[in-house]
């Protein structure tokens, strides 16, 4: 189905309404943002404005680009609710009470087109009592919109629709939601809270309380439910103080309102003594600067402080240290079956936690991969309770939960020896509340490799990378070491994986399922090269991924790079080399290897020499595409966004970006097929570039840079090496370089800089800390 959503409205412009207002334009849909006009206000469309100043220095960044600001008209409810007549999606984002909401629906069904879809962006108020008084018509056309915020970056959307909600009125807005705002709809009953939030504030509320009960300090409750169960790193009162401790209230009050007299939560639901104290204080996390965290300021610098639940007075971060808090999040077993506080911790919350969401099947949630998916994509788990069931097993968790006196409800019980999610025939299944199997189906248009690896066995596979058949004569690269790293293993698969799709196959797409494409080469294999000395072996790495990476680019058949996430150093130039890129729109892409002192040598600044020098819009002459690319690789430059990329000729103009994550190996699979056809590889490029002058220049700028305190003396010496290579050596620009005299200037340089002591002091601090060194 072809979305048929032109412009869309918002009214409502706080953080909730602005932000979703930011994705529908970084989607390229013009929209209208309304709020009211503010007792004695001069400006009437102040809040609105003021709304969109946020917007524009918002970090994380709220616009994908810059531009798409221009796509928000900001406006009031009182002068230009008309202006939304030729609006075809109408959302509204205001206060959380219900006689506001109501008496602006009724505004709304005076001047809404009659095919424009209303929604609300509510989070507690069930859609049965938002629709009193409602006419049929608007009934018709009205739903829930639950977007979790920031609305750029949480992929969840909860779809709420009412019995009387036109059927094709609701796939028309979850088709714009998943195609242009790259939102993973879950479509969920109307009941409290929906899905993701019933089961957060249940495990933020049992967490609380059982840490306070059992006598942890904040750092261990985070300790426990943070990395290890492969939750947010902000662990459960990091992530109270990221929401606003000031929302629990209202979202408890909220459930213990709506929700069934048998349910769980309202055992547990009371307003928290201390929580209510913080609150009173004013200390409502991070954006009070203080909450169950606080960073203290004095003379000798910034320290981290954590409150003490039992006094609620501050003292010095300490961190926990534990047997069971070693390994945890490879051997749950261990930490659950612990002697002492954080063992009991443990046990009882995340039993609470799947216990109680074994209940909302089927009242909260038509299934348990629903439940799943939405706290993953709402709260940013990496598995869902009965994925965690599953990695812990059903029968040791049931065990567990009997001995500590904990109500197993039917579903739970029914995942007795078998758990919660099964393969069959290469498909998925998870358990249904019957006690049969559902199998999970996909969307059209979604294609994952998780998917393709159910069903088959790869055709190429080392430890680093594999080659899978994605059907249809297309073969799939993927990357597969830590941080998919690129060491001579992946490259060798790549280079046979090239051979093999030559005899084979009719195209390559080079893609990963995981969160970020590439972080690079292997730069600890680097690192013990150097040790040792084999300086031979590091230029010989270099040598091979130019020749894998040339060899990928005049293969005999069309190469499509999907990245998503991280793309950086050699992964970055992986992506560089492929015909065309169909990019995630969270891609965040750069070449970043002067910041460990080097400069890229598996052909990055040759292909960024060539898409700037290729670039109509620059002048004419040796020195702009050369100035271009220093400019961006001499500070590490990294794209924000898929479309940042595209301005920094990461990706080029005609490269496509797709908003939805699931989609993005679908799209790339049907862009390579489409290249197919009277396919004939790249021309190699020459390059006209102006030499030692323009060499001298960009030395004399980076001097600049140093006199101001803005680079390092190492700097200097890489600046100095990235000019030589893209300034073309000796070259003088009538005479034309090729493209291996440009490669054997990268290698030359990477292996100058390689063999320093300061290149080599930076790549062992980036290897320990994860951050770089300024020397």
């Amino acid at each position: 189905m072809t979305s048929q959503v032109r412009k869309i409205a918002v009214l409502g412009a706080g953080t909730m309404g602005a932000g979703i207002a930011a994705q529908a334009a970084n989607a390229g849909i013009p929209v209208r943002l309304l709020d009211i006009v503010p007792n004695g206000a001069t400006n009437r469309n102040t809040l609105a404005d003021a709304a969109l100043a946020r917007l524009a220095r918002a970090e994380p960044a709220a616009f994908m680009a810059p531009d798409a600001a221009r796509l928000i008209t900001p406006g009031n409810l009182e002068d230009d609710l008309d202006t939304l007549t030729d609006c075809d999606w109408i959302i509204e984002a205001v206060i959380e009470r219900l006689d506001v909401k109501q008496a602006l629906y009724a505004r709304l069904a005076r001047v809404r087109q009659p095919d424009a879809a209303v929604s609300s962006n509510t989070s507690t108020i069930p859609l049965a009592l938002l629709t009193e008084g409602m006419d049929a018509d608007m009934r018709r056309h009205f739903m829930i919109t639950h977007f979790f915020n920031p609305p750029r970056y949480m992929r969840l959307l909860e779809l709420v629709a009412g019995p009387e909600t036109d059927p094709a009125v609701l796939a028309r807005i979850a088709d714009c939601a998943d195609r242009h705002l790259g939102k993973s709809v879950i479509m969920c009953p109307d009941s409290p809270g929906f899905i993701a939030n019933r089961l957060g504030i249940f495990w933020l509320q049992r967490g609380m309380l059982d840490a306070m009960r059992l006598g942890l300090t904040v750092e261990e409750a985070d300790a426990v439910f943070g990395k290890p169960l492969g939750l947010p790193k902000t662990g459960l009162f990091g992530l109270m103080d990221l929401v606003g401790i000031d929302l629990a209230p209202h979202l408890n009050h909220s459930m213990r309102e709506t929700l069934p007299a048998d349910d769980a939560f309202l055992a547990i639901g009371q307003d928290i003594p201390l929580v209510t104290r913080l609150i009173a204080e004013g200390r409502t996390g991070r954006k009070a600067g203080a909450g169950f965290y606080r960073m203290r300021k004095s003379a000798a610098g910034k320290s981290l402080e954590a409150l003490d639940l039992t006094t609620g007075e501050y003292r010095p971060e300490s961190r926990p240290r534990a047997p069971e808090l070693d390994h945890p999040g490879r051997d749950l077993h261990a930490l659950l079956s612990a002697p002492g506080k954080l063992g009991a911790f443990a046990r009882s919350v995340l039993g609470h936690v799947i216990a109680y969401a074994a209940t909302l099947v089927p009242g909260a949630a038509a299934s348990v991969a629903d439940i799943d998916e939405a706290m993953r994509l709402g709260y940013a788990w990496k598995q869902g309770p009965f994925e965690l069931a599953d990695r812990i097993g059903v029968d040791f968790l049931i065990t567990q939960l009997d001995a500590e006196g904990i109500a197993v409800p039917p579903l739970l019980r029914a995942a007795a020896g078998q758990g919660f999610y099964k393969t069959d025939s290469g498909a998925l299944f998870c358990l249904g509340q019957s006690g049969a199997w559902q199998r999970i189906e996909r969307a059209p248009g979604v294609l994952l490799l998780a998917d393709i690896k159910r069903a088959s066995r790869p055709v190429l596979r080392r430890a680093s990378a594999s080659l899978w058949d994605i059907g249809d004569g297309v073969a799939c690269f993927e990357l597969t070491g830590k941080a998919n790293t690129i060491d001579p293993d992946a490259l060798a698969v790549l280079q046979q994986s090239l051979e093999l799709v030559a005899e084979k196959f009719k195209a390559l797409v080079i893609y990963t399922d995981a969160a970020n494409f590439s972080m690079g080469a292997n730069l600890g294999l680097a690192m013990f090269a150097a040790n040792i000395a084999a300086w031979s072996e590091i230029e010989k790495l270099v040598a091979t991924g130019q020749s894998v990476y040339k060899a990928m680019k005049y293969a005999p058949f069309p190469v499509v790079a999907a990245p998503a996430g991280m793309a950086l150093g050699g992964g970055c130039e992986i992506v560089l080399h492929a015909d065309a890129i169909v990019a995630h729109a969270e891609t965040y892409i750069g070449l970043v290897e002067c910041g460990v002192g080097l400069i890229p040598a598996w052909g990055g600044c040759t292909e960024m020499l060539a898409r700037w020098q290729n670039d109509a819009k620059l002048p004419r002459g040796p020195m702009p595409a050369p100035s271009k690319v220093f400019e961006t690789l001499s500070v590490a430059t990294v794209a924000k966004s898929a479309a940042d990329a595209k301005a920094l000729h990461f990706l080029r103009a005609s490269d496509r970006i797709v908003m939805n994550r699931d989609r993005l190996l679908a799209e790339a699979k049907a862009h390579a097929l489409a290249l197919v056809p009277d396919y004939a590889p790249p021309q190699p490029p020459t390059y006209a570039l102006p030499g030692p002058t323009a060499r001298t220049g960009f030395t004399l700028a980076a001097a600049g840079f140093a006199r101001r305190g803005m680079a390092t003396p190492h700097d200097l010496v890489v600046a100095d090496a990235l000019a030589e290579t893209i300034s073309g050596g000796d070259a003088d620009f009538i005479d034309p370089i090729t493209e291996a005299d440009l490669l054997t200037l990268e290698r030359t340089m990477f292996m100058r800089l390689v063999r320093t002591p300061q290149t080599l002091a930076r790549i062992e601090h980036t290897l320990t800390t994860g951050r770089p060194l300024r020397n």
